[in-house]
């Protein structure tokens, strides 16, 4: 088994004077638990997390995530395909809002 670098949540960052629950949960259960189990690496996580947030229409949050890919050792050619390949299967619309997110940070931080 390999060992990956710890995944951080940035929940009390962003929320933990507004919602402070909800930050302890992103950081603690999703970050700290879930993304650090052994199982999968935090590459194949991300590629999960992005298929998803493209698949369900949640761009709001695919932004971070694929940077966060990037971070993980997923290049940028293959999180533009995974997007258009999830958009054959979860919509046209939902792929390109995705693609559009993804061409926005590819272009604003080569």
């Amino acid at each position: 088994m390999t060992t990956h670098p710890k995944q951080v949540g940035k929940g009390r960052d962003m929320f933990g004077d507004f919602a402070p629950k909800l930050a302890e949960l992103t950081d603690d259960m999703l970050f700290a638990d879930v993304w650090n189990r052994p199982e999968l690496s935090p590459r194949d996580r991300s590629l999960i997390t992005v298929a998803v947030l493209t698949a369900g229409g949640n761009t709001e949050q695919l932004g971070s995530h694929l940077a966060l890919a990037e971070k993980n050792g997923v290049t940028r050619e293959e999180l533009i395909e995974a997007i258009t390949h999830v958009t054959l299967y979860a919509g046209w619309p939902k792929g390109m809002s995705a693609m559009g997110v993804a061409k926005k940070l590819f272009t604003e931080t080569k």
